[in-house]
C-alpha cells in the first residue's frame, strides 16, 4: 500500500456541522499511517542493509572506522550517477560526509546509510544507536568544526532527527528535479 502525501485537512473538506468529509478523514488515515508505518516495519540490525522493495532504493551498512566516511561518499555518487542523478552527487557527498562524520565521532556502536528515491526528491539516512539528536552550538569564525548544521540548513530542502527503536536517523532531503531518470540495471 502506498502511503500518500501528507497534508492537513483543507476547511473546504468538512460538511456541516463540522464533521469531516470523506477526504479529510482519508487524509488523516494516511496521516497515521506514515506515522505508524515505520514503527511496524521489521527491526534489522544496523550492521545489515535495510530491507528495500525497489530498485529506487539503496542501503548499505558502515563500520565504525575512519575510512568509512570515503566509502559513504564514494556509494552514494556511485548510486546517483546510476540512478542519472548525478547533478546531485556534489551536494550529496558532502552531506554524506559531514553526517557520517558526525555519527562516528559523537555515537557508539553499528551505523547504516540509506538512500531513496521517492518521486522528484533524494532520501539520504544516517542511521545510527545513540538516541539523542544533533545539538547546535555556537561556533567561533576561525573554528575548523562545528558547521554541521549550518551545512545541511543552507543545502538541502528539509533534514531533521527521528528517534528509531535502535536508536535515532539524521536525514536530510534534496530535490531531485527531472533528471533523465534511466531505468536501473539490476
Amino acid at each position: 500500500m502506498a502511503v500518500q502525501a501528507i497534508s492537513e485537512p483543507h476547511p473546504l473538506h468538512l460538511r456541516r456541522g463540522g464533521r469531516p468529509s470523506r477526504v479529510a478523514t482519508h487524509t488523516w488515515i494516511s496521516r497515521q499511517w506514515a506515522l505508524w508505518s515505520r514503527m511496524l516495519t521489521p527491526l534489522r540490525p544496523l550492521d545489515a542493509p535495510r530491507g528495500r522493495a525497489t530498485v529506487w532504493d539503496a542501503s548499505w551498512p558502515l563500520r565504525r572506522e575512519p575510512i568509512s566516511v570515503r566509502q559513504a561518499r564514494r556509494l552514494v555518487t556511485g548510486r546517483l550517477a546510476h540512478w542519472g542523478l548525478g547533478h546531485l552527487a556534489d551536494t550529496a557527498e558532502l552531506l554524506v560526509s559531514e553526517t557520517v562524520t558526525n555519527a562516528l565521532r559523537h555515537t557508539r556502536g553499528p551505523l547504516r546509510l540509506n538512500l531513496r528515491l521517492c518521486g522528484s526528491r533524494l532520501l539520504c539516512e544516517v542511521e545510527d544507536t545513540e538516541t539523542d539528536g544533533p545539538v547546535r552550538g555556537a561556533v567561533d569564525l576561525d573554528a575548523e568544526g562545528g558547521r554541521g548544521t549550518e551545512l545541511l540548513d543552507l543545502l538541502t530542502d528539509a533534514w531533521g532527527s527521528v528517534r528509531t527503536a535502535t536508536g535515532k536517523t539524521i536525514w536530510f532531503e534534496l530535490r531531485a528535479g527531472k533528471a533523465g531518470r534511466a531505468e536501473p540495471v539490476g
